[in-house]
């Protein structure tokens, strides 16, 4: 019994059937029931008073810390997909919550992370190590919703309209919906609506007989004739030309289209995917895009959060993109430092997914370490001004000698590592190092 937990709170914690533990304001273990310590594999006497870190082994201890994470937002973690290691060794998967522990003042005691192992096989078989489906790297509640529907369409045929941010991943989005569906064998013909010039669209798109213009020396079969059975994916669909977008809404209407210079029908059977960065509802009040395209197009609307707005994204996207740029630039770095996945999780990425990709690559590129990615490697409008490889032997010294002082410059400081590093004058990563060697008394 702790001071923590009653013994009516207690009688509840040991009757749940996911595994719970209780940590202090110091990430010590103050309660772990029944369920917890038939995962971990040790007795309660083994883990009481442990700094939690040292017990866990989660994958999330060492890119960011849930209760961490809890602590700087106010705000519960739900549904967390990450591993973590048993006694035996055994790498299991599970699925995480984390909340604070307040008093009945609203003061912080600590926090509770509850967890289970994942579900059975089934529906997240495509799910692999890196929390992917099917290329599109996503643990948070919006993409998971995406990926159900994108199931759910799997047997349909109908046309889907992609909208998002530009970086957000709607071609990975698209890859998706034809990789699942019923045409996955067909063929599958991307066009960027704004990368063609407007004079060559219409042959491009559907075609051109010998002598229909100037070049045309011969025939030949457009994107929507050669996709005939299969797939098309129109990216920035708003860049369409009003006479392109009038003849597109003819092909989704009746299945027909002319090729450039012939009186000849030719019926096709496509499914089209289209995707836009822009508000249609705006183009179409400005008179740039059409009403009726805009209905025609939108039966299965996806939506695609920008990163900002799923933040519990990132730190798997930057563990994805810096194992595919370490294998790239045969390099074999494991993390970045705590001080950087802050940075990371914490900036807004208006570029979305391809700013913060271009971010991994830069920092592999520049790291001459191979322990882990520190600050000074993120690009300059990330990083603070600062030279890691510097130092400082006395404050690392101080230290180690003074653990307790350590900590109750954390405690002052509501747990704010960066702040507190500053205040020592030593790096973030040094108080996460001496951090890592804290090995409390039973």
């Amino acid at each position: 019994m702790t001071a923590f937990i009653d013994k009516y709170s207690k009688t509840i914690l040991e009757g749940m059937p996911e595994a719970v533990y209780v940590i202090d304001k110091e990430f010590k273990i103050q309660f772990v029931n029944n369920a917890a310590l038939k995962i971990i594999g040790k007795g309660a006497k083994d883990l009481i008073g442990k700094v939690c870190r040292n017990i866990c082994k989660s994958d999330r201890c060492e890119i960011g810390c849930p209760i961490t994470e809890v602590l700087r937002t106010n705000r519960n973690i739900l549904d967390l997909q990450t591993t973590f290691q048993k006694e035996n060794g055994d790498l299991i998967n599970i699925i995480l919550n984390a909340s604070l522990l307040k008093d009945i003042d609203d003061k912080t005691l600590g926090g509770i992370i509850s967890f289970k192992e994942s579900p059975p096989k089934g529906f997240n078989d495509h799910l692999n190590g890196e929390n992917s489906f099917y290329g599109i790297v996503g643990i948070s509640k919006q993409m998971k919703s995406i990926f159900q529907l994108i199931k759910e369409i799997s047997t349909s045929y109908a046309t889907v309209l992609i909208s998002g941010e530009t970086g957000v991943g709607k071609e990975l989005i698209a890859n998706a919906i034809q990789i699942t569906s019923q045409r996955s064998k067909e063929n599958f013909v991307k066009v960027n609506c704004a990368a063609l010039p407007s004079t060559l669209l219409s042959s491009e798109l559907f075609g051109h007989v010998k002598g229909a213009f100037t070049d045309a020396k011969k025939d030949r079969v457009g994107r929507f004739e050669y996709a005939d059975g299969g797939t098309i994916f129109l990216d920035e669909i708003t860049e369409l030309p009003l006479e392109m977008q009038a003849q597109l809404l003819r092909v989704l209407q009746e299945g027909t289209f002319e090729r450039l210079g012939d009186s000849k029908t030719i019926r096709t059977d496509i499914r089209i995917i289209a995707a836009t960065n822009k508000d249609l509802t705006s183009e179409i009040k400005k008179g740039s895009f059409r009403k009726d395209l805009f209905y025609r197009l939108n039966v299965l609307p996806i939506e695609v959060p920008p990163l900002r707005e799923r933040r519990e994204d990132i730190i798997h996207l930057v563990q994805h993109f810096l194992k595919k740029y370490c294998k790239k630039y045969s390099k074999n770095i494991p993390s970045f430092d705590d001080e950087s996945i802050e940075i990371l999780t914490n900036y807004d990425w208006p570029g979305n997914i391809r700013e913060l990709e271009n971010a991994v690559e830069y920092s592999v590129i520049r790291s001459k370490r191979d322990d882990y990615l520190c600050v000074c490697c993120l690009p300059s409008n990330l990083r603070v001004e600062k030279d890691c490889g510097q130092t400082n032997s006395v404050s690392e010294k101080m230290l180690d000698e003074k653990t307790e002082t350590l900590l109750a410059l954390l405690r002052q400081n509501n747990w704010n590592k960066t702040k507190v590093a500053k205040i020592l004058g030593v790096n973030r990563s040094t108080i996460h190092r001496q951090l890592n060697k804290i090995d409390p008394p039973h």
